[in-house]
């Protein structure tokens, strides 16, 4: 009998699968592999394309455990959720999409309950044997909560995120919300679309925004 894998966008739907028109959302606490960095996204052979590489690369490794006979203990099957991002200015957090040599991002992919230390280490010494060429160093694996947001589904380009954004801010100011973008909470994306092989006119990408009540504090 064929055991039935978890796929984390079809059981969360709201975490994944947002309207086209903005609403307000609480996330909870999540495991990621997650990778800094900075410059152009776009750049081919650059920082952010080794960064996915390597994300990839160490999540796999984890999905494929057993097969190797290392099973990690409460292991279950499931899907490789799907690339997120986190992204900022360095000096500003206004968010500029034609300054895109500037832009300072967390790469990221969400990881099963299981995932431990023990099992990230044990990831990153099969990853080494398997794709030596790639600096595991700058993979971490981390605990995000993102608490309180304003979340919309965004189909098209990249470029053309900003109309959505605005749509999202105005639904901010509406429900008497604000914006609260920090240290700890960016602009958040989660890549639904291979853009290499989805039309980019049908691509979706959820935006979030993190947010507070008025008169709250910044988490």
């Amino acid at each position: 009998m064929q055991v039935e894998k978890l796929d984390y966008k079809k059981k969360f739907k709201e975490l994944y699968h947002p309207k086209s028109e903005p609403s307000v959302i609480d996330v909870p606490e999540m495991k990621f592999i997650g990778i800094n960095g900075r410059g152009n996204p776009n750049e081919e052979n650059g920082e952010y394309q080794k960064a996915i590489e390597t994300l990839y690369a160490l999540s796999y490794a984890i999905k494929m455990m057993p097969k190797s006979g290392n099973t990690p203990p409460d292991y279950f099957e499931y899907v490789v959720p799907p690339l997120e991002g986190l992204w900022w200015l360095a000096d500003s957090n206004a968010f500029d999409y034609s300054n895109k040599s500037q832009f300072c991002w967390t790469a990221m992919i969400r990881q099963p309950e299981f995932v431990t230390d023990t099992v990230f280490a044990a990831a990153c010494e099969i990853t080494a044997k398997k794709k030596p060429y790639l600096d595991l160093s700058v993979a971490r694996l981390m605990t995000f909560t993102e608490g309180l947001c304003v979340q919309c589904m965004h189909q098209g380009s990249f470029d053309d995120e900003p109309a959505t954004l605005e749509k999202m801010k105005a639904f901010i100011a509406e429900e008497v919300l604000q914006t609260d973008l920090s240290d700890y909470r960016r602009h958040h994306e989660i890549y639904l679309s291979d853009p290499r092989k989805v039309d980019i006119a049908k691509m979706n990408t959820v935006l979030r925004l993190p947010v507070r009540r008025k008169g709250e504090k910044h988490l």
